[in-house]
């Protein structure tokens, strides 16, 4: 059988994914590794290395085609670099690709985080069977991956995609280094500030929220603990993620404006928070967005849930040997 193997680099685990090709392109994963990111790139790539050897070990019978890697940007995923991620000090610069293919004789190919999620659920996710699809992670942060006419689009130094930057509102929580931009209103971070200036507010007016009761607790406040609060019916929690819900909707309508996309499939926070933020999501898109392109455009919670991680960095195997007409599925 042909194995693709996944790298997949973050900025506190690294994981090391086989998965088995199947004939109708569907794939089995079939084992994984994963273990703290180590402190110098030198140390990751070893450690990736040693535990792609020992996972290869196990299936001599079968044949190693292709590695893809998935990391954070910024990176240069034509030259095979990782260029300073703000989550992995040190990697400066540093060429991911060559190690892999000296040791495995085989095509090796790089993408980031955001590109090779969009990749995963376009082939095996609920992006599947459409042509023009973008993918939003909304998670630690907000970055997009764009398949535009059946392809992963990158942009001209892959930058494509970068959606956290556009600024919503002149002021809000900061994200992407931009206060009020898409980022800040959606992602784990933007939602803790955001949490924390409403949460703030209600506690100066001696009205404070059941789930942060005391300023002590303020710093401590997450996105996660919000949701939770939600999920209970707290009606403070709530109305933080009708406010994120909101900024989404508007910037979702952009996206449908510019991109005409047939889906756009939204990851992590979303899901999670679903029924909250969809009926405010929908209701923003009827005020914002071209009827005609909103008409034609599905919004959907990604379909691969936790597992997308390990099928993202096996989706950029996979895609480098379509792009290559190595393989036909």
């Amino acid at each position: 059988m042909k194995l693709l193997a996944g790298i997949d680099i973050g900025g506190t685990k690294c994981a090391v994914s086989l998965g088995v090709l199947i004939e109708d392109g569907t794939i089995q994963i079939v084992s994984k590794t994963r273990f703290h990111t180590p402190s110098t790139p030198e140390e990751a790539i070893e450690q990736l290395l040693n535990a792609l050897d020992k996972e290869l070990e196990n299936r001599p019978e079968d044949e190693l085609a292709a590695i893809g890697i998935s990391c954070g940007g910024p990176l240069d995923s034509r030259r095979g670099l990782v260029l300073s991620p703000p989550n992995l000090k040190g990697w400066k610069a540093v060429d991911i690709v060559s190690p892999f293919t000296r040791r495995y004789g085989v095509p090796a190919a790089l993408q980031n985080d955001a590109n090779a999620s969009a990749l995963a659920e376009w082939k095996w996710g609920a992006g599947k069977g459409c042509s023009n699809m973008i993918f939003l992670t909304f998670g630690t942060g907000m970055g997009a991956g764009l398949i535009l006419n059946g392809a992963l689009y990158a942009g001209t130094n892959d930058m494509a995609g970068e959606v956290g930057h556009i600024r919503l509102e002149q002021d809000g929580p900061i994200g992407y280094g931009k206060a009020g931009s898409f980022e800040g209103f959606c992602s784990g971070g933007g939602i803790a500030q955001l949490a924390k200036r409403i949460v703030s507010l209600r506690q100066a007016d001696g009205n404070p929220p059941d789930f942060c009761t005391t300023a002590e607790e303020l710093p401590m406040l997450t996105a996660e603990m919000v949701g939770r609060a939600a999920e209970q019916g707290d009606p403070v929690a709530i109305d933080i993620y009708r406010v994120s819900a909101t900024q989404l909707g508007r910037a979702l309508a952009l996206l449908i404006d510019v991109l005409n996309p047939e889906r756009i499939v939204i990851g992590s926070i979303y899901g999670r928070q679903k029924a909250i933020m969809e009926p405010i999501v929908m209701e923003e898109l009827r005020r914002e967005a071209l009827p005609s392109s909103s008409a034609v455009c599905e919004i959907l919670q990604a379909g691969l849930g936790e597992q997308i991680g390990d099928y993202a960095s096996l989706s950029v195997a996979l895609n480098h040997l379509l792009e290559k007409g190595e393989i036909q599925v």
